[in-house]
């Protein structure tokens, strides 16, 4: 069986107790510095800065400088001297008051060497306390209290520059209206002169229009290509219009022509390139009138100079209808009762309400129909001017305006006006 064996604690040395015993630091060799009261640290410190300025003096006193109290107050400063002209490095200096510690007049400079980075009027200023720069007192602000009259500033009685000359308007009531002008020049139709007017792109000598505005014979007018553009994707359409459909509105149960354009009726050999959108069919107007007995070639237009050119009190383009007739009262064919005179009349010298017909070629075509150009379109024209000289229309058919043929259109359908037809 084993046995184990218990080391016994060796006793102290005799003499020795662990109270008298002293400890070692835990840091460093030897016993710690005893603690200074505050009294023992000012003397200290001022006992060394009485040493650095005994230094400063005699370094000063050696180079022949200044006293080291440094001027009082009211002694001039010396002239500045630039850096580097002195006999030796600028210096500072440092003055006790009291038991404290003196405060530092360069805070650049913390042994002899004092002022090395100094530069400007450092070298040449004595050593002594160092203040600072006093602010500038700042202005106080001025209130002036503002004139109570206009007459009373100061500018009241200076000449106004001259004003610049407004441009010059027609009179109201001199002039024509401008709407009228641009229809007389061909730019718009007066309604479409309107409208351009009202959005702004018209302009008169450089300013925009007005509506009801009206301009002399030498204003200057300028349409915004805005407005020609908006004027270009206008569509005109020709109709060969069949019996039973009014031209304009629809009236007395009539439908009107435009219910006949649609994507189905258009022609299938229509020459314009032109794709069909329903929302052309808004601002179509009829440019001449059709009867609901007559038959033919009907334009309706979105373009107003179209219908100026073609219904104006001025216009002179030519419409040529087909015309078949009876003479009344003669049985045959009305070629053969009709007399020459009768057929003169009907070119000129006829009166429709007072009112002397323009000029007409009206000739044979076979025994029973007549070809008729006019240069004006009255309400029921042919009809009546045939009645004046003994005849009845029993059939009318409209071939062409202008230079537009009504060809080979198909009754009842339609097609787009090409862009290089023109009626005039």
């Amino acid at each position: 069986m084993a046995t184990l064996k218990l080391d016994k604690k060796k006793p102290a040395a005799a003499g020795k107790t662990a109270a008298a015993a002293p400890r070692a630091p835990l840091r460093g060799k030897g016993l710690s510095r005893p603690r200074q009261t505050l009294a023992q640290a000012q003397a200290e410190r001022t006992e060394r800065q009485q040493q650095r300025d005994a230094q400063r003096e005699a370094q000063e006193r050696e180079r022949g400088g200044f006293d080291a109290r440094g001027p009082g107050r009211g002694t001039a400063k010396p002239a500045a001297k630039r850096a580097g002209t002195g006999p030796g490095k600028p210096t500072s200096s440092f003055k006790t008051e009291g038991p404290g510690p003196a405060r530092r007049a360069d805070p650049g400079a913390r042994s002899g060497k004092a002022g090395a980075f100094q530069t400007g009027e450092a070298y040449a200023r004595p050593a002594g306390p160092k203040r600072a720069p006093a602010r500038p007192a700042s202005p106080q602000p001025r209130f002036e209290r503002a004139p109570a009259r206009r007459d009373d500033l100061p500018y009241a009685d200076a000449p106004r520059p001259p004003r610049p000359a407004p441009t010059p308007r027609t009179n109201p009531t001199e002039g024509e209206r401008l709407s009228k002008r641009m229809s007389d020049l061909g730019l718009a139709s007066r309604r479409e002169a309107d409208d351009w007017i009202a959005a702004g792109w018209v302009r008169v000598d450089g300013r925009v229009a007005e509506i009801g505005e009206r301009v002399g014979p030498a204003a200057r007018i300028e349409v915004d290509p805005a407005a020609r553009h908006e004027q270009a994707q206008r569509v005109t359409i020709l109709i060969n219009k069949p019996i039973g459909y009014v031209s304009g509105q629809a009236e007395d149960g009539y439908e009107p022509a435009a219910a006949l354009i649609k994507a189905a009726t258009r022609w299938k050999d229509d020459p314009a390139e032109t794709r069909f959108n329903p929302a052309q069919l808004r601002g179509l107007a009829p440019a001449g009138r059709l009867d609901i007995d007559s038959t033919g070639l009907l334009v309706l237009t979105q373009d107003g100079r179209i219908a100026k050119a073609l219904i104006g009190d001025d216009s002179r383009v030519e419409k040529e209808y087909l015309v078949r007739v009876e003479y009344l009262g003669q049985a045959g064919h009305p070629m053969e009762h009709l007399p020459a005179e009768s057929l003169a009349l009907l070119n000129h010298g006829l009166e429709l309400d007072g009112v002397t017909l323009k000029p007409a070629k009206v000739s044979w075509q076979n025994e029973d129909q007549l070809r008729f150009v006019l240069r004006e379109g009255r309400k029921r024209q042919i009809r009546r001017m045939c009645e004046l000289v003994g005849l009845k229309v029993v059939g009318l058919k409209r071939v062409r305006i202008g230079r537009v043929n009504l060809g080979h259109l198909p009754l009842g359908q339609w097609r787009y006006l090409a862009p290089w037809e023109r009626f005039d």
